[in-house]
């Protein structure tokens, strides 16, 4: 990948993460309260179930209640970089991978599944 497509793929990225905020705007209500627009979904479908059936009781509770919203953003955080690593690991792997295959001109897979070659110190001995 040359710079130049990085530098597009870096800009595209920004992009979609800028545009949506600038172009999306929310109009105030009657009593002058700007409503929020990028609630969880969650909380949108919380809303939801509580205008269609508002006498609705949840079947069970949660196995752990954050103590506040800054510890449920930062496990979100948390989970987010694990799966980033994760993702990282593995397109590690697989460009490292074939560049090994392009290199040798093998098939990379064979390399790794192939048994090691047994060790021998000499002739072989029965107990």
């Amino acid at each position: 990948m040359t710079a130049r497509q990085t530098v597009l793929i870096l800009l595209a990225v920004i992009a979609l993460a800028v545009v949506p905020l600038m172009v999306i705007k929310a109009e105030p209500d009657a009593q002058g309260n700007v409503p929020e627009i990028f609630l969880g979904a969650d909380d949108k479908a919380k809303s939801a179930i509580d205008e269609i059936a508002p006498d609705y009781a949840p079947w069970f509770e949660p196995l752990f209640e954050p103590p506040s919203g800054e510890v449920a953003s930062l496990l979100f955080a948390l989970q987010a970089a694990l799966g980033a690593g994760f993702l990282g690991y593995y397109v590690g792997t697989a460009r490292a991978r074939e560049k090994l295959r392009r290199e040798l001109g093998v098939d990379a897979q064979a390399l790794v599944s192939a048994p090691a070659p047994a060790a021998s110190s000499g002739p072989a001995r029965a107990c």
